[in-house]
């Protein structure tokens, strides 16, 4: 065996401790910088949330496997339980084996509501329905073209999904919206920034401001002068 082929394993062994230790610095940074954030909003940081895995079933947490929870902030939003935190999970096997990276930002509602989705309206929603998939159409043909509506209670869904939540969805981006129980989230393919946290909840308020005030009373909640759950992430 040459020099060259006798060294070519410890260079590999030795490139990857490399990758391994930036790799661990890295992390530490983030958890540190994440902290402070936290701590500078009045907010709390956890590295790993274990306990967030499995409680919902709405998308993305229903995708997967290997999945994990960590980089958790919560704390309070214009009044209401609020958290933001990494999410992942892998599909496939072997050397198809990808993991998925996600941020969640997420807000507490003042009652349980029936499971309620509003995706883009992409390419693979529009496969779904072209294999049955349903979703509810709406009046406004432009809100339909850009967004799937899937709801659990017809009437609850068109109730929370009236034209003015429309016009605020087609304003925006085309970020999902996923009602489950009492929380409310979206969700971007991405790392963690918390520097764009706050852009999300506001955008996650709005959408329940605007919540008429009689789907809270028909589901034992009232928003005007009520108290507010507390948030348990």
């Amino acid at each position: 065996m040459d020099i060259a082929g006798a060294l070519f394993p410890i260079v590999v062994v030795g490139l990857f401790a490399s990758f391994v230790v930036i790799a661990f610095f890295v992390e530490r940074k983030r958890k540190e910088r994440l902290a402070a954030f936290a701590a500078a909003i009045g907010w709390t940081y956890q590295h790993r949330a274990p306990q967030l895995v499995g409680r919902w079933r709405g998308q993305p947490f229903n995708v997967g496997s290997s999945r994990q929870a960590s980089h958790l902030l919560a704390g309070t939003f214009r009044g209401r339980p609020a958290a933001a935190f990494q999410y992942q999970y892998s599909t496939g096997s072997g050397k198809n084996r990808s993991t998925t990276t996600l941020t969640v930002t997420m807000l507490s509602l003042p009652a349980a509501l029936p499971d309620l989705e509003i995706t883009n309206e992409g390419v693979g929603a529009k496969i779904a329905k072209a294999f049955g998939g349903q979703d509810i159409q709406f009046e406004s043909e432009e809100f339909n073209r850009r967004w799937r509506v899937q709801g659990a209670v017809l009437r609850t869904t068109h109730d929370v999904v009236h034209p003015r939540l429309m016009e605020l969805l087609n304003a925006g981006p085309a970020d999902p919206v996923i009602f489950e129980g009492a929380d409310v989230w979206t969700f971007h393919l991405e790392r963690i920034e918390p520097e764009r946290m706050y852009r999300r909840l506001e955008r996650l308020a709005a959408i329940v401001g605007s919540v008429p005030r009689h789907v809270w009373q028909d589901h034992g909640a009232d928003p005007v002068g009520g108290a507010h759950p507390e948030g348990a992430w």
